[in-house]
């Protein structure tokens, strides 16, 4: 038998296809939505893909069209290999093509299902740099522009088909207490302050709710932790009203002994004026290091499941991370970040100490006129990727390439050894040395599960969803394991109550304007305000088990809201429902939720009534509320005017979430210049790591937005430490 080779439009074939000529659109489920398709066959090749409706996320999804396409087009067949990092775009536009092909009536669809293109014969790659890192994501990158402009040539390794990691997919705000933006003790009445690039900004208002938080904290009893109280009382984490009476671990009393003195000056100023009768949400914010630090300990302190275990944030790498965190703003303005300048509260961060970045406005094409970058790929990307792919022509990126073992020499780390997609070997050997920034390991189920110290194991299963990359499995963990480095904290991994029902996409959105409500009595069930790992509990008891996920409970929010990240009440399919409240029980009858929509609306108004009279909701009570749900208008103090109040004519904004694999706690051990540490506390040399790769920083939870603070000072702490060890 001899096999046909036909040579047409760019594609060869080994056994010949016939199509029925034409275009044929298609429609295809994507990670986002639907994902419609334009395909064009003349009778024996495809001659056009067009995408013609798309919302696949910018930079990670949407990358597959530029890469693939080409491909399929070229194969004549879609047995083309997905892309590392968008593997659920990747199959959906195979999908959508191969549905096309039938739609051609294609002689043999098993064979254009095969078809790909043959893998050319590649030259391994080999070469030196002062510093290889590997890991693109926000801790990589920042260890890569700090290193650059220390004067180091640098290779960033990076798994991905594009780089950005696990940093793109995060809601994009730090951490960090802006001194210009808050309370002032030098200057109480003060109404602005003056930033770090000298212009005047308003100063931020106090959130209801962060007076109660703050007496609680004066009244701390300042004696010795009493763990033992908790062997025969339950554990409550995120009730610090129950746990101040029982102390605090010995390394954290000089913190909270300073934050009281700070405390009590604020008091000082602010309750003559609440007595006066002024708005607490009128009042200047009260904020500080000490408060960062303090509450990043409380709120990270856990006890395992079988109680023989406590863990809790390191102290001196959280005093690092705050007092370096100081300087994010200023390094990332030099390379063109904007910020919104406001102190914002996003889920799990207990404070209003948010910083937004906008995007970055960068001359990336040397004409001397910036071009803009939107969010997180302006900011964390393009910003730090720019600063050192520029600084030193040697200097680049490896993508699509999956870094496979250290080299070790002389009792030294001095490279790594990796693998293009295409099979092609990469010897990347470093003067100086290695930094691992390949982020936690939350999208490996079976990880997760199998390490787990504090979930409910009920819980965990493998149909359990991740707000993380799929790429996100641990291998920067295995690689440095196998170069002798210690783990610590494995057995905690912090689950997000905000992810939708299908991947586990984050479902970025605020929840000091948004009430979660069970779909079992359609009442709320937790202060929304509490840490990630509380939320997700409480959504486990409440909820119910539906699309293959356990916990699923409704977000619902109004019109409006004070978070940067969301949009609301509009439809996206799958997702979110925008409805008037008369709408309300046919959307639950297709969500298959079966609740009263009377019982679900009561509670939306008791919430409201509660908010807007300064009290406390009849369900669950609410440390930070910034917002009703139905409309109404709001007074300059920020007070509510109730005559104008209108749920009916309020179209909600309603979200079925479950929780999902979210942050993981646990990973190397380093020290505080982020060393990778061995069994016995000894450096290993040549080797660093940056990011959430690293365990034991956040205790067994972390605050929201401590995540972006910590990866960009430790990405930034590894850099120098390398650049200084190398001049030994």
């Amino acid at each position: 038998m001899v096999l046909a080779v036909i040579l047409f439009c760019g594609c060869k074939q080994e056994v010949s296809m016939t199509f029925q000529a034409g275009t044929y659109e298609v429609t295809t489920q994507g990670q986002n939505g639907d994902i419609r398709l334009s395909v064009t066959f003349s009778d024996s090749c495809i001659t056009d893909i067009k995408v013609l409706d798309q919302h696949e996320t910018p930079h990670i999804g949407d990358i597959v069209y530029d890469e693939l396409i080409p491909q399929i087009i070229k194969a004549n067949g879609t047995g083309v290999d997905a892309l590392t990092g968008a593997t659920v775009t990747s199959r959906a536009l195979i999908k959508g093509v191969t549905e096309a092909a039938n739609m051609a009536n294609v002689s043999d669809s098993e064979q254009f299902k095969k078809a790909s293109l043959p893998k050319a014969e590649q030259q391994p790659v080999e070469g030196v740099w002062d510093v290889v890192i590997v890991g693109a994501g926000g801790a990589g990158l920042a260890a890569a522009a700090e290193a650059a402009q220390q004067g180091n040539t640098v290779l960033v390794i990076e798994k991905n088909a594009e780089i950005g990691g696990n940093t793109l997919v995060s809601g994009g705000i730090f951490q960090s207490v802006m001194p210009y933006l808050v309370w002032d003790p030098a200057h109480p009445d003060a109404k602005t302050g003056v930033g770090y690039d000298g212009k005047t900004y308003e100063k931020a208002k106090s959130g209801p709710g962060c007076i109660k938080d703050l007496e609680t904290i004066l009244a701390w009893d300042e004696k010795v932790f009493d763990a033992a109280y908790y062997q025969a009382h339950p554990y409550e984490p995120g009730n610090i009203e129950e746990l101040a009476p029982h102390g605090v671990h010995a390394e954290y009393l000089p913190v909270l002994k300073a934050l009281k003195k700070e405390i009590t000056a604020y008091l000082a100023w602010a309750r003559p004026k609440l007595a006066r009768g002024v708005p607490e949400t009128d009042l200047t914010l009260f904020s500080t290091k000490n408060l960062h630090i303090f509450q990043t300990y409380y709120g990270g302190l856990r006890q395992s499941a079988d109680k023989q275990e406590w863990v809790y944030s390191d102290l001196p790498m959280v005093n690092q991370m705050v007092e370096q965190g100081q300087e994010l703003k200023p390094w990332l303005a030099n390379m063109g970040v904007t910020f919104l300048e406001r102190q914002i509260i996003i889920v799990g961060a207990l404070w209003f100490r948010g910083n937004k970045m906008l995007g970055a406005d960068i001359d990336t094409d040397g004409d001397g006129t910036p071009e803009h970058y939107d969010g997180n790929w302006g900011a964390y990307i393009m910003a730090p990727y720019t600063t050192f792919i520029r600084a030193n022509k040697e200097n680049r990126v490896l993508k699509s390439t999956a870094a496979k073992e250290l080299i070790e020499e002389g009792g030294r780390i001095r490279g790594v050894k990796a693998v293009m997609a295409d099979g092609t070997p990469v010897t990347a050997h470093a003067r100086k040395g290695v930094i691992i920034a390949t982020g936690g390991y939350a999208a490996n189920i079976r990880k997760v599960i199998d390490t787990n110290r504090y979930w409910n194991q009920d819980n965990l299963t493998m149909r359990m969803a991740s707000t993380n990359r799929n790429s996100q499995r641990g291998d920067g963990l295995d690689m440095a394991e196998k170069a002798g480095a210690a783990l610590t904290g494995m057995g905690w991994t912090q689950l997000m109550p905000l992810s939708y029902t299908d991947y586990g996409n984050l479902a970025f959105g605020s929840v000091s304007d948004a009430v979660f409500i069970s779909p079992k009595n359609g009442r709320r069930f937790v202060d929304e305000s509490l840490e990630r790992d509380v939320l997700s509990a409480k959504a486990f008891e409440n909820g119910v088990s539906l699309y293959g996920k356990r916990g699923v409970y409704l977000y619902i929010g109004g019109e409006e809201t004070t978070e940067p990240n969301e949009t609301r009440g509009v439809d996206v399919p799958g997702k979110q429902y925008a409805c008037k409240p008369a709408q309300l029980p046919e959307l639950l009858k297709s969500l298959r939720i079966n609740v009263s929509a009377d019982s679900i609306l009561n509670t939306i108004r008791d919430y409201d009534m509660a908010v807007m009279n300064g009290g406390q909701p009849a369900d669950v009570n609410k440390r930070y509320a910034t917002n009703t749900i139905g409309n109404v208008t709001r007074r300059k103090d920020g007070t509510y005017d109730k005559s104008t109040y209108s749920l009916e004519n309020t179209t909600l904004t309603i979200r079925p979430l479950a929780p999902a694999t979210h942050h993981t706690m646990g990973g190397l051990v380093v020290d505080d210049k982020r060393h990778v540490l061995d069994a016995n506390g000894m450096p290993i040399p040549g080797l660093y790591a940056a990011g959430e790769v690293t365990g034991g920083i956040h205790g067994g939870n972390r605050l929201g937005g401590n995540a972006l603070t910590e990866i960009l000072v430790s990405g930034r702490i590894a850099a120098s430490s390398v650049t200084r060890d190398g001049k030994k």
